[in-house]
């Protein structure tokens, strides 16, 4: 099977959110590539580990909300694109994330994931809400960490 070049548009379940960020691209790009480091600013996040560094082929462990996932690094762009996926408990996701400067001197961080899967088919409304409010947070807590940092 070949990796993803983005997230599955035709899953049962799609989330897009974006966040302005007041803050340089080096510090969102270090906070969000650490993986080690996520559960000190990501408190969705209860452990998260990598053994590697954050590059295509790398996998990092993590566990948010109970829920634990070995991720697979699908296509790193530095700076300004990150696409990594895995499978856990029949549930797959595919999860991009974009970073552009922005005029002002910020960064507009965009997010994009697809859930499939039989538990996701079998409550895809219920998914869809999970989904939302987990990219959501974690978009917030990227943005409270990197101005927090500068």
């Amino acid at each position: 099977m070949n990796n993803p070049t983005g997230i599955d548009t035709a899953a049962p379940v799609v989330a897009r959110h974006n966040v302005d960020i007041d803050a340089p691209l080096s510090t969102i790009w270090h906070l969000h590539t650490d993986v080690n480091n996520w559960p000190q600013w990501q408190t969705d996040i209860t452990s998260a580990h990598a053994e590697s560094p954050f590059a295509p082929g790398a996998s990092f462990t993590w566990t948010s909300f109970g829920f634990t996932v070995t991720s697979t690094i699908y296509e790193v762009v530095e700076c300004s694109r990150v696409l990594w996926g895995g499978t856990a408990d029949g549930i797959t996701g595919v999860h991009e994330w974009i970073f552009r400067e922005t005029p002002a001197g910020g960064v507009l961080v965009t997010t994009n994931e697809s859930f499939a899967g039989d538990p996701v088919a079998a409550d895809a409304a219920g998914m869809q809400s999970i989904l939302d409010g987990s990219l959501s947070s974690w978009l917030h807590h990227l943005k409270v960490a990197a101005e927090s940092a500068t």
